[in-house]
């Protein structure tokens, strides 16, 4: 192994053959690996374990990959993600490609093919962080403001500009707009706000979406009560409109 000290690999994938056949292979290759049978676990060990580099299956129980890839990004836009999946639809490759997945590969494949683009990833965001750059596809440069309407929000000092003054975002408050924004113009419902935002747990119900939307609404609406930015959709959930000017 051409590194000097062991690169961490976590492995999100709910086959144990495919698991524990990567993570045998990819130990041989003188990686640390853990692995993670669902969505739910691997986001926890992705923030416990803090891994060089992900491994994600697509069909998981519990959360999608494509969810635990969005909740990922919100987060780090740095490291690298590589989707491994049986399901190969020009759409899923774009949908992974859009919420800034670095590679893509589909089952069945090649090990030792699968073994290089590992290698490829690691060396390329090493190259990177030396350089000072992202490594992430599709999201070369983080979000650092936002605009809409008279409100301006600062993503790294987390301070919001607003009807009420200024505003210091929480953690979550900053990944729900970052998520809202990300996917402007597009319904999202309480559930896939509840699996990309906060990694879906049981303690977790609809009702804790509604009172992050009560706040923004709040923070950024002329009228709280006609809210032309965080709509609500009967039925369905929540849907940023920032063309509504």
């Amino acid at each position: 192994m051409k590194y000097s000290e062991k690169k961490r690999i976590l492995v999100i994938e709910d086959d144990s053959h495919i698991s524990e056949g990567l993570e045998l292979n990819l130990a041989l290759q003188g990686y640390d690996v853990m692995t993670a049978p669902d969505g739910v676990y691997g986001l926890q060990q992705w923030k416990k374990w803090q891994p060089d580099l992900i491994v994600l299956d697509i069909m998981l129980p519990g959360i999608d990959g494509l969810s635990v890839l969005q909740n990922i990004r919100l987060e780090d836009e740095r490291i690298p993600i590589l989707i491994l999946s049986a399901k190969s639809a020009p759409d899923d490759k774009v949908k992974g490609l859009y919420y800034g997945v670095d590679d893509y590969l589909s089952k069945p494949f090649n090990l030792e093919e699968f073994l290089l683009r590992v290698e490829r990833l690691l060396t390329r965001v090493s190259w990177y962080s030396k350089k000072g750059y992202s490594a992430a596809a599709g999201q070369s440069t983080s979000m650092k403001t936002y605009m809409f309407g008279g409100n301006h929000i600062d993503f790294e000092t987390s301070v919001a500009h607003c009807r009420c003054g200024e505003i210091r975002l929480t953690e979550q408050e900053v990944k729900l707009l970052k998520l809202f924004i990300s996917n402007r113009g597009k319904p999202l419902s309480r559930s896939k706000l509840l699996e990309i935002g906060w990694g879906y747990t049981r303690s977790m119900t609809t009702r804790t979406v509604d009172n992050f939307i009560m706040r923004f609404r709040k923070y950024f609406e002329d009228n709280p009560k006609k809210p032309v930015y965080f709509k609500s959709l009967r039925s369905v959930g929540y849907v940023f409109d920032h063309n509504s000017e």
